[in-house]
């Protein structure tokens, strides 16, 4: 099975195209500019940009695939409002592209979302209202009915604050912002009145990797079974690693003053997830103790 993975030099990207190889899968990693992922013999990187409808075509020519994961997007809400035509051009319009070049093919479309296309009241059950707060959240939203009304096999999947394990040429997620900062003995104001589901990015593949196996379709939440404030998840890192939580100042959102409205009550439900697919996500403190292990194995 040939698998296309865009966004491949993100975390998220990543971590999927190492979960895919190592399950034996013969990977396609699409990315923009040099290759930051790890080599490997199943895994063939192309550096593409998504925006422009020749270049994808060309590579679907080239790799003939038979599912395509859409992991690339604008993700920062701040940045979307920011630059709108930017926000357009990568979140919805490179999503267009993709599902008219896998017209040409019998191709599983899978798709990540965002429980941003929600707003108040979480979390969110895969059915409920959306209701977007800011620009980024509506980006996202206009690509969920690009995939739904593309008539092909197609899922949608939806994470929530994605963290976990960094490899060389990741970014870091927040909870090894929180480690970096406690470690170097500074002082982090943290909010608590914002309640998210945060998610565990193995557990994210695993889901993903359910839904190709069995050819899923329809709507899937894949987030975290506890429901969290940010401040509770530093807290939480401090504990794993036996750091100063004094350093970890509660504070509330009003404190950052953000050009966009964020969600204060979000995440999502995931008993779908469960049912369907055997989802069963790690708690928020084992998966904070894998993920900050000094050495640990590739999974």
């Amino acid at each position: 099975m040939k698998i296309l993975v865009t966004g491949a030099n993100g975390f998220t990207g990543q971590h999927l195209c190492i979960t895919l190889v190592h399950k034996g899968f013969e990977v396609y990693a699409l990315g923009r500019g040099p290759q930051r992922i790890a080599v490997h013999k199943r895994l063939i990187y192309h550096n593409v940009e998504l925006t422009s409808v020749r270049s994808v075509l060309r590579v679907f020519e080239k790799v003939n695939p038979d599912v395509v994961i859409h992991t690339a997007a604008m993700s920062k809400p701040d940045e979307c409002d920011k630059n709108r035509d930017a926000a357009i051009k990568n979140n919805v319009d490179a999503t267009r592209y993709l599902l008219e070049a896998s017209r040409h093919f019998p191709i599983h479309f899978i798709h990540l979302s965002t429980d941003f296309i929600f707003g108040e009241n979480g979390p969110h059950a895969e059915n409920d209202e959306p209701g977007p707060l800011n620009f980024y959240g509506e980006t996202k939203l206009m690509a969920e009915k690009l995939v739904q009304e593309s008539g092909l096999i197609a899922t949608i999947v939806r994470p929530v604050f994605i963290y976990g394990r960094i490899r060389e040429g990741m970014r870091p997620s927040f909870i090894q912002w929180v480690q970096q900062k406690l470690e170097a003995g500074e002082t982090i104001q943290v909010v608590t009145d914002q309640q998210r589901t945060p998610t565990y990015v193995n557990d994210l593949c695993d889901g993903i990797l359910q839904i190709l196996m069995f050819r899923k379709q329809g709507v899937y939440h894949l987030a975290g079974k506890d429901i969290l404030s940010p401040y509770e998840m530093a807290i939480t890192v401090a504990k794993v690693l036996d750091l100063n939580r004094q350093l970890i100042v509660p504070v509330t959102s009003a404190t950052f003053p953000e050009p966009v409205i964020r969600a204060k009550k979000s995440g999502l439900q995931i008993q779908k997830a469960i049912q369907e697919l055997g989802y069963a996500p790690h708690s928020f403190e084992e998966a904070v103790q894998v993920s900050l292990q000094k050495k640990i194995a590739d999974e």
